[in-house]
């Protein structure tokens, strides 16, 4: 199957992964509300259709947080991603460096960032938990800046982990239970391909940053265990100002929906924030973030760099997403199905469609840069042609 689109990608995803892996990667928080609101609102949002424009020249290049993108794109950072793919945070850094893009590495990644980083030639961000074990949380932040990166995201939605009923069902939720284990070695038996090349060959490195405070031997069960135990429910905004202390560069919070956090944000001096339901694995009943997106954007007025993830799946999303407000949208499940069906190769040709729609939707909205997309761009219903065209966005610093 030649894949078109990020759906073919999942679907090539879906065959290749163990079921507990791509439930893991395809599910949400309960009924899984949000997650469905997230792709379901962006396809509400029609957009102008505008003729006779010079879109010769189309330029989809942008800063984002101090540097240069090809695309207004970045790699969300993915939890396990080394587990879809072998060496898959490596496989997807290097698709990411190729596109021009930025590449967000998770804490609970599969590979260290040491391995992530002699991959590649240039720094990419991080994404941090805010944890219980803070000496962990210090050493963690130290390797970072050694690596040389500068742009630090901190997810600030997780205080506790959601309940996914699909992990239940497929024994992930109980990793370190005989059942769960069972249950997880009959669906890898299911897949002697992922087998051979990722749990058996892939296995040195799955533990990724936080193999050196795991006991030798320890599995995925113990893995999710210490995860789940140091998750911390009583940071508050004072935790900003230690993190602070800790890590000079540039300071970004993952995780923000509402207005007055948005707001927050600006007043604690962070660099920047994501606009971001966690891709609705965490509250189920929380807005999408597309329709959060317009409030938080006027919040801060500019003030700081807005980012937005979750359920993003074509180039036109992106479209939306920025004519929304977004100065940049991440992408998360596209390209973990990206990386499962087809490595480092699948990253690649997801971001190559992203590109090519994004170039098309540009030329029949009639925009040639990506700093005009604003509201005007945008219609719920028939485009009203009377009106004139919305300001271009203006530059955003850092």
């Amino acid at each position: 199957m030649r894949a078109a689109d990020v759906s073919d990608l999942r679907i090539l995803a879906r065959r290749r992964l163990p079921r507990f892996l791509f439930e893991y990667i395809d599910g949400g928080a309960f009924a899984e509300t949000t997650l469905k609101r997230n792709v379901e609102d962006l396809q509400t949002l029609s957009v102008r259709q505008r003729v006779l424009r010079d879109v010769a020249e189309i330029d989809l290049s942008t800063e984002l947080l101090g540097r240069r993108a090809a695309l207004p794109v970045a790699l969300a950072p993915i939890g396990l991603a080394g587990l879809y793919a072998r060496r898959g945070e490596v496989q997807a850094a290097r698709a990411a460096e190729a596109a021009g893009i930025p590449f967000c590495m998770s804490t609970v990644a599969g590979c260290s960032v040491e391995e992530v980083r002699a991959a590649v030639r240039e720094p990419f961000w991080f994404q941090l938990y805010m944890i219980r074990d803070r000496s962990f949380m210090r050493d963690l932040l130290a390797r970072a800046e050694a690596a040389g990166i500068d742009t630090l995201l901190l997810t600030v939605d997780l205080p506790v982990s959601s309940t996914r009923y699909r992990d239940i069902r497929t024994g992930l939720a109980n990793a370190s239970g005989v059942g769960g284990l069972v249950s997880r070695m009959w669906q890898v038996a299911q897949r002697p391909g992922w087998a051979w090349d990722v749990g058996l060959f892939g296995r040195p490195h799955q533990l990724g940053n936080v193999a050196r405070v795991m006991p030798p031997g320890t599995g995925l069960g113990g893995f999710f265990d210490w995860v789940a135990a140091n998750y911390d429910p009583s940071v508050t905004w004072k935790e900003i100002d230690w993190l602070r202390e800790l890590w000079k560069g540039r300071l970004v919070l993952k995780g923000v929906l509402d207005p007055d956090d948005a707001r927050a944000c600006v007043s604690v001096g962070v660099d920047g924030i994501v606009v971001s339901n966690h891709g609705g694995r965490q509250l189920d009943g929380a807005p999408s973030s597309i329709s959060a997106l317009p409030a938080v954007a006027e919040a801060v007025d500019r003030r700081i760099t807005v980012l937005m993830d979750s359920g993003v799946r074509s180039g036109l999303d992106v479209i939306r997403a920025m004519a929304s407000g977004a100065d940049g949208v991440m992408i998360g499940r596209a390209w973990a199905y990206a990386l499962a069906a087809q490595g480092q190769r699948g990253v690649a040709a997801m971001l190559e469609t992203i590109r090519a729609e994004m170039l098309v939707a540009m030329a029949l909205i009639g925009e040639t840069r990506v700093a005009g997309l604003d509201r005007s761009v945008l219609t719920s219903g028939p485009a009203d042609l009377s009106g004139p065209p919305g300001p271009a966005r203006p530059a955003v610093a850092g």
